[in-house]
């Protein structure tokens, strides 16, 4: 009845339409913040090795497809899977689950498996489960800079004085090493290190700070990167990128612990979201949020943004397969 196969050039014809439907139901469905790739940007990723594509097809037709990468990061990065059709949502993933752990048990024996559950895929969490995936509760947080209660909140956050000796300034190359040890000592023993595992190594970590300030990820925003510094030495970082020209993120934020405990992530956050503020008025930039992401049961974090105004929008699985033994 099912047949599964990676998607070659041979059937590029007849996949649009499934591709065209999941693109259609992308945001409303899956929580996607951007576009997709249209057909043919689609396509030239596939083509360039950039992505997998497993299509599932049903007499001989397209019913269901999966996209991973392992192009990116040293993780197996599973981007999507969808149904044109609900009926059969669970079965058909399984089908692509398992040719897809099929094809990738090699690459397995070194890499794990990282998957986030948007949208409609969260139903699938009892099919991944037996497979071998785990889970860990993400939260979406959003500051949305034409909400009038983020403002609100914002102007009256709890900021601590900035103690003496410490300092908060603008990116700087010069602080790319620091960022790595700041950054590995941050998230090594984090869950984030989970289902990246660059994260436990600095060498690792130089990888993702390079990715995040060579524009691998989204366009690096150095001015509104903030970099706390203790009798001039940096021992705090809060990074920010821009995708789409108009959405801020916020990829990492770490401090070294002998300094935690004493409200400086919040400065460094103010610092940053106070030239981002300022650039709207000033320079006119359309930027409409600043988002970020942190586990559902990381209190501290969610405190933290809560109070300079940030809003929980919505929270997913991010499933992982640990790598085999």
């Amino acid at each position: 009845m099912y047949n599964t196969k990676l998607l070659t050039a041979q059937e590029y014809g007849i996949f649009e339409e499934i591709y065209e439907d999941f693109r259609s139901k992308a945001a409303s469905e899956y929580n996607f913040e951007l576009d997709p790739l249209d057909y043919d940007g689609f396509l030239e990723a596939i083509d360039k090795d950039l992505i997998k594509c497993l299509v599932l097809y049903e007499d001989e037709k397209p019913c269901a497809f999966l996209v991973y990468t392992t192009a990116i990061s040293e993780a197996i990065e599973l981007n999507i899977i969808h149904s044109q059709e609900r009926t059969n949502f669970s079965e058909r993933a399984r089908q692509l689950l398992v040719k897809f752990l099929e094809l990738t048990k090699p690459l397995r024996q070194n890499k794990i498996v990282c998957y986030p559950m948007l949208g409609e895929q969260k139903s699938l969490i009892s099919v991944i489960a037996k497979l071998g995936f785990k889970f860990i509760g993400i939260e979406v947080l959003r500051y949305q800079f034409n909400s009038s209660a983020s403002a609100e909140i914002f102007e009256r956050a709890r900021i601590v004085k900035l103690p003496e000796d410490y300092e908060v300034v603008s990116w700087n190359d010069r602080y790319f090493e620091d960022a790595v040890k700041v950054i590995n000592q941050s998230f090594k023993d984090s869950s984030d290190a989970l289902f990246d595992p660059r994260f436990l190594t600095e060498e690792g970590t130089r990888d993702i700070i390079t990715k995040v300030v060579k524009d691998v990820y989204a366009e690096f925003m150095p001015n509104s990167t903030s970099v706390l510094l203790y009798n001039g030495e940096p021992v705090g970082f809060a990074f920010m990128n821009l995708t789409g020209g108009t959405i801020v993120n916020i990829p990492l934020v770490g401090i070294k612990e002998e300094h935690q405990g004493k409200g400086l992530s919040t400065i460094m956050l103010k610092h940053s979201m106070d030239f981002l503020l300022n650039a709207i008025k000033v320079n006119h930039l359309p930027l409409t949020e600043i988002n970020t992401t942190t586990e559902t049961n990381n209190l501290q974090a969610l405190r933290l943004y809560k109070n300079l105004g940030f809003l929980e929008d919505y929270s997913y699985p991010q499933s992982y397969m640990p790598i085999e033994n």
